[in-house]
C-alpha cells in the first residue's frame, strides 16, 4: 500500500463501512487503483511458507538517504506480503536481506545485483540508487511467486535517461491529459507539499524512471521566474532521494517575455547573458537540475528561426549557458505552414542537415513516428540518419489518438516495433537511442487511480521498464504488471496478458485501419472526422492524410508521390515500395490504392476497409466477455470500472465503423460490401456530433 493520502481515505472508508453495516473487518476489500502495481497484495501458500525463512533483519551499510529509501521500501513491501502491517524482525537471526550500496564492483549508475541463499538475500550496487532499484526488483520477483531463496539478478539500466515529460500547465490543466487536473500543486508550492508527489516519486522509481520536466513544453515564460524556481527547488528536494532529476520546459522567447531583453536571438550576446544568468540561478538553487526541454518553432511556439538561425544554433546557446551541469533537450517535432506537400517530412529534412552540429550536452528528442503519435506509423526516418547527433525517442504514454482514457490499449506492443525497427543505418532504433535514452509524454493526473482507467497504469509501468531494459517483451511486461497490480492466479494472469497484447492493434482497426491516420476530429482529436477538409492550413484536416476520392484511397509517399520513401535507408524503403507486398498495416500510409485493387488475402481494398472495422467490434465483444469472465478473480470496485471502459469503447468503435464508413461510400459511391451491416444514420448526422466538453484540450 502506498503511504500518504492513499492509506489515509482507504481507512477512513473501511472504518465508515464497518459504523453502517457493523460487519468485521474480515470481508473483502475493494481496490481504487491508487497503489497502482506497488500494492504488494499478500502472499499465500507454499509461496508464503517460503518467505517465512527470511525473517531476519534488513541492513545497509550506508547512511544515505536513498539507501535507507531502500531498507524502507523493502521492508514495507515485504510486511504487505506477508500479509502483516508490521512484521517485526527477529534480530537474533542474521540478516535476511543485507544491503552494499557502494560496492567498487558495480557501476553507479543503478546498477546492482542480487544473489540468494536458503535464509539470506545479499544485495551489492555502485551506488545508493542502486539499492533501491534493488528493493523494487526483489519485491517485484517475490510479488510474481519467486523463491527467494533462489533469486539472482544482475541489472544495470541500458539508458541513462529515462524520462516523463508532462504537459502539464500551471494553472492545473494537463494538455492531452485524460485523468483529471494536474497532479502538481503550484499554487501552494513550496510552502506545501502534496503526499502525492511522494507517492508519485515512488512509482516512478519502482520502474526506473530517473527525470521528469514538470511543465507542458507549450511552455509558460514565466516558469523560469524565481517564485517558480522555489516551486521546483521544493519538488526536486523531495524527489533527489528516490533518483529523480527534474527538467523544465523552457520558452525560447523568455527573455523578451519576462527578460525585457528587445529580442530571443541566439546569437544576441545579451541573449546569451540572460539564460547564463538564470542557468546561474537556477543551479544554486538546484545544484543537479537536470536542464531544459525546449519545442521551438512548431504549432506557433518560439525559436531561433524568428532570427533567421537554426535549431542548432538555439540548442547550443542554451547548452551553452548550462554547461557541463545540465542538458538541452531539443524536440524535433516541427513543421510549419508554409511547407504543405508531405508534413511527415519536415523534421528530416530541417534536422538531417545539422547532423554534427549540436553541443555535446544537446539531445534531439524525436517521436517515434514521423507524424505526431498515431495508432500506427512507420518508425521516424530521423532514427540512423543523424549519427552525429545524440538522438532519445519520444513516446507517448497518454492516449491522445488512441481513444483516450477510454476502454484498454496497451501501448507496449507500439513502442517495441518502433525500438525493434531496423533503421538500415546502424542497427535498430534502440541500438541508436540506447547511449541516449527514451523520454514518454505522461498520462498521470489528478483521478484516484492516477491514469484515468486502470489499464492505462499499464502503460506507464512498461514505458519505464522499457527505458531500463528494450529487450524485455510487452508479453512478458503485460505478465508482471498482471501480476503485480490485479492478480497471480496462472489462469486470470494468462487471460488479462493476452488481452492487453492485442488491445493497440484493435484501436489501430477501427481508427486507422491499414494504415491511415489522423481521421480524428479536430481540436480535441476524439472521435471520427474524416470528413473535414476546409481549415485554414491543409495540414490539419483529416482529408490531407487519408486523400479518399473516386478512385482510391491513401497517401502516395514513394517517388510517384512526396517521395518520403526516399528518406529511409533504400532496404527499409524497398519494403514498403511495393503495395502488392508491403506489410497491410503500412499500406494507405505509403499508397494510394484504387477501392477495387485486390491486396494481401485476395479481397477489394473496399472489401477489407470494411472488414477490418467490423473485426474491432467482434475483437471488443469477445473481450468483454472474457473480462466478465473473471469477475470472481478480480474486486468488485475494479472489475466493474473496466467493464464500464470497454463498453464504452465497443460504443466508439461501432461509432468509428459507421461515420467512417458512410463518408468512404460518399466518396466512392460504391454498395457496402456483402455482409457489411447497414450505416445506421446518414452521414450528416455524424457530422453533426460535437464534443465542446472533452478533457485535454
Amino acid at each position: 500500500m502506498m503511504r500518504g493520502r492513499g492509506l489515509v481515505n482507504r481507512l477512513a472508508m473501511m472504518v465508515a463501512a464497518m459504523l453502517v453495516s457493523g460487519i468485521a473487518a474480515a470481508s473483502a476489500r475493494a481496490e481504487d487503483g491508487y497503489d497502482l502495481w506497488l500494492r504488494h497484495a499478500p502472499l499465500d501458500g507454499e509461496v508464503l511458507a517460503r518467505l517465512a525463512a527470511f525473517d531476519g533483519p534488513i541492513t545497509v551499510d550506508s547512511a544515505d538517504p536513498t539507501a535507507a529509501l531502500a531498507v524502507d521500501e523493502l521492508r514495507l513491501g515485504l510486511d504487505r506480503l506477508r500479509g502483516a502491517q508490521v512484521q517485526p524482525s527477529d534480530t537474533s537471526k542474521p540478516a535476511a536481506f543485507q544491503f552494499e550500496c557502494d560496492h567498487r564492483g558495480v557501476k553507479a549508475d543503478g546498477a546492482f545485483r542480487v544473489t540468494s541463499s536458503s535464509n539470506q538475500v545479499r544485495i551489492t550496487a555502485g551506488a545508493p540508487i542502486g539499492c533501491l532499484y534493488a528493493s523494487y526488483a526483489i519485491l517485484r520477483e517475490l510479488g510474481q511467486g519467486a523463491d527467494p531463496a533462489t533469486l539472482a539478478l544482475d541489472e544495470a539500466p541500458a539508458m541513462p535517461l529515462r524520462m516523463l515529460n508532462h504537459w502539464d500547465n500551471p494553472d492545473g490543466h494537463v494538455e492531452r491529459g485524460y485523468s483529471g487536473r494536474s497532479i502538481f500543486d503550484w499554487w501552494h508550492l513550496p510552502e506545501k507539499l502534496d503526499s502525492r508527489m511522494i507517492d508519485y516519486a515512488r512509482a516512478n522509481a519502482s520502474i526506473g524512471i530517473n527525470a521528469v520536466a514538470v511543465n507542458n513544453v507549450n511552455a509558460r515564460a514565466f516558469m523560469l521566474e524565481p517564485r517558480y524556481i522555489a516551486k521546483l527547488k521544493r519538488l526536486a528536494d523531495a524527489w533527489r532521494p528516490y533518483g529523480i532529476r527534474v527538467f523544465l520546459s523552457a520558452r525560447f522567447s523568455a527573455p523578451k517575455d519576462i527578460g525585457g531583453l528587445a529580442t530571443a536571438d541566439p546569437l544576441d550576446p545579451a541573449v546569451q547573458a540572460w539564460w547564463q544568468a538564470k542557468a546561474d540561478e537556477i543551479f544554486a538553487a538546484i545544484p543537479d537540475f537536470g536542464g531544459f526541454l525546449v519545442k521551438a518553432n512548431s504549432e506557433g511556439q518560439p525559436g531561433p528561426q524568428d532570427y533567421g538561425r537554426s535549431h542548432a544554433d538555439g540548442a547550443n546557446m542554451l547548452a551553452a549557458a548550462l554547461g557541463d551541469r545540465g542538458t538541452v533537450i531539443w524536440r524535433a517535432f516541427v513543421y510549419q505552414a508554409e511547407d504543405t506537400t508531405d508534413r511527415t517530412m519536415q523534421a528530416y529534412d530541417e534536422f538531417v542537415p545539422l547532423d554534427g552540429r549540436f553541443a555535446d550536452n544537446v539531445i534531439v528528442q524525436v517521436k517515434n513516428g514521423p507524424l505526431d503519435f498515431q495508432p500506427r506509423e512507420p518508425f521516424h526516418p530521423l532514427f540512423g540518419a543523424m549519427p552525429g547527433t545524440r538522438l532519445m525517442l519520444e513516446a507517448q504514454i497518454t492516449r491522445e489518438y488512441l481513444g483516450q482514457a477510454i476502454g484498454v490499449a496497451y501501448l507496449a506492443p507500439m513502442w517495441k516495433e518502433v525500438l525493434n525497427a531496423d533503421t538500415g543505418r546502424g542497427g535498430a532504433v534502440s541500438d541508436i537511442v540506447a547511449p541516449v535514452g527514451m523520454a514518454g509524454v505522461a498520462n498521470t493526473g489528478s483521478d484516484r487511480n492516477w491514469t484515468g482507467t486502470h489499464f492505462d497504469q499499464a502503460s506507464w509501468y512498461a514505458f519505464g521498464r522499457l527505458a531500463w531494459n528494450p529487450a524485455l517483451t510487452s508479453e512478458a511486461i503485460a505478465r508482471e504488471w498482471t501480476a503485480l497490480t490485479f492478480t497471480r492466479a496462472p489462469e486470470p494472469l494468462r487471460r488479462i496478458a493476452a488481452m492487453m497484447a492485442g488491445s493497440r492493434d484493435i484501436v489501430a482497426q477501427y481508427t486507422a485501419p491499414l494504415g491511415l491516420a489522423h481521421l480524428m476530429g479536430t481540436g480535441h482529436h476524439y472521435g471520427p472526422a474524416p470528413w473535414v477538409c476546409d481549415l485554414e492550413r491543409p495540414d490539419w484536416n483529416p482529408c490531407y492524410y487519408h486523400r479518399a476520392d473516386r478512385q482510391g484511397i491513401g497517401f502516395d509517399r514513394t517517388a510517384a508521390g512526396s517521395n518520403a520513401l526516399a528518406q529511409y535507408a533504400p532496404g527499409v524503403a524497398a519494403r514498403w515500395a511495393d503495395p502488392a507486398t508491403i506489410d497491410s498495416k503500412y499500406l494507405l500510409w505509403f499508397h494510394h490504392v484504387p477501392w477495387d485493387r485486390r491486396i494481401k488475402g485476395g479481397d477489394t481494398l473496399w472489401e477489407r476497409l470494411s472488414a477490418e472495422y467490423a473485426w474491432a467490434e467482434i475483437n471488443l465483444r469477445a473481450r468483454m466477455q472474457g473480462w466478465e469472465a473473471l469477475r470472481d478473480h478480480i474486486d468488485a470496485e475494479r472489475h466493474a470500472a473496466v467493464a464500464a471502459d470497454m463498453a464504452r469503447e465497443l460504443k466508439d468503435a461501432r461509432w468509428w465503423r459507421d461515420a467512417s464508413m458512410a463518408y468512404w461510400q460518399s466518396v466512392n459511391g460504391l454498395p457496402l460490401p456483402s455482409g457489411a451491416r447497414p450505416i445506421p444514420e446518414p452521414l450528416e448526422a455524424y457530422k453533426a456530433r460535437t464534443f465542446p466538453e472533452a478533457p485535454g484540450q
